[in-house]
């Protein structure tokens, strides 16, 4: 195997064993691993490894989906940012398919963030299409717990909080991991063999449309368990990027977890915000008329092509209505809205464009 399932080095902020190049970033309560291959690990701070692997996952096909096992190449190697600009500490690197023939031909960018004292770090995940055509990826992780270095963990779904959680007895520490900028559409998990790393096996697993609610301990530590996450379909452009992040937590228990997990869903509600005041959004949204009795026309404008999701709300954040999920020319946008169907209240309306989210509230009257 290229990168095996058991190894451990010795641990510090930066070196190379046997070519083996990794970064560490120690936050004062947990380690937060980056390898040459683009492998995320979270330890405690006496150096037990919790999470054994987190690893992307992009598909394109059945027969197409660029995995850590079978195509991770370091681009650049992992390294400790001296000046964090979005936190108190990062790690970052770079991998690709290098000359793999199998698409899809990517490349992923990687930024770990961490913060003094928190038992958490948001991962983002800059995934560029190489490829001379747009793609659909399915994008998603390959998760392997080991929970104080045993594969005895049960792993639950919490549909609530929309965490997946990997546990094991009451005294041993909880993992979350939360998608932040999507919503998971999959989630499912099996017992460990040896080379399930096949393209196949990951795209059924990533396309498989179901949340399960717990997948329980094998009770066996030789064998362990595999998560696979997934989310709906983004479309890329050849050239462009997307950009995907997650949470990632440990917990003495769940409750602390979770606790954890908001605290780096705050994090991330910064992170967009201060990314919306440097980068192109979208400008100029809005409703007319406002309050609207029967319609309303929303506008947008947007300064390049890129792909658009625009939801309305209601008052307590159900999706009242989808106007557009689609890829959109640059410039003026107007979309007519009926609401006759809605009863009164006031609604927000909310406009993703390019990972960048605008919202803007309407009142309905009759």
């Amino acid at each position: 195997m290229k990168k095996n399932l058991l190894f451990i080095a010795a641990l510090m902020l930066v070196f190379v064993v046997n070519g083996y190049c990794q970064a560490i970033m120690k936050t004062g309560t947990m380690d937060v691993n980056l390898s040459k291959y683009g492998r995320i690990r979270l330890l405690t701070t006496d150096q037990t490894i919790q999470l054994d692997r987190s690893s992307i996952l992009v598909g394109k096909a059945e027969s197409a989906v660029f995995d850590y096992q079978n195509d991770a190449v370091e681009l650049s190697a992992p390294t400790t940012v001296a000046t964090p600009s979005m936190s108190d500490f990062e790690i970052t690197g770079s991998i690709n398919g290098g000359s793999a023939t199998t698409p899809p031909d990517v490349t992923v960018k990687l930024n770990a963030y961490g913060w003094t004292n928190q038992s958490f770090t948001i991962v983002k995940y800059t995934i560029t299409n190489n490829e001379a055509s747009e793609f659909n990826a399915t994008i998603g992780l390959d998760i392997i717990p080991s929970i104080a270095e045993e594969y005895l963990d049960t792993i639950s779904y919490n549909s609530t909080a929309k965490v997946v959680r990997f546990h094991y007895g009451a005294t041993r520490q909880n993992i979350g991991i939360k998608l932040l900028s999507a919503t998971m559409t999959s989630v499912n998990s099996f017992v460990w063999y040896d080379a399930y790393e096949v393209d196949a096996t990951y795209w059924n697993w990533m396309k498989k449309g179901t949340l399960e609610p717990m997948f329980p301990s094998t009770l066996d530590p030789e064998e362990g368990t595999v998560t696979i996450t997934g989310q709906d379909p983004v479309s890329i452009s050849p050239g462009a990027s997307v950009d995907v992040y997650y949470a990632y937590a440990l917990g003495a228990d769940e409750q602390t977890m979770l606790s954890n997990i908001a605290a780096a869903e705050l994090k991330y509600a910064a992170f967009t915000t201060s990314l919306s005041e440097r980068q192109p959004s979208a400008n100029g949204l809005k409703n007319y008329p406002n309050p609207v009795k029967n319609a309303t026309k929303i506008s947008y404008e947007l300064p390049s092509d890129g792909f658009v999701s625009l939801k309305i709300y209601d008052a307590i954040g159900n999706v009242a209505a989808t106007l557009v999920n689609a890829k959109q020319s640059g410039g003026l946008h107007t979309i007519d809205f009926n609401t006759k169907d809605l009863p009164r209240g006031v609604y927000s309306y909310s406009l993703m464009y390019n990972n960048q989210v605008k919202t803007s509230k309407m009142v309905i009257v009759k």
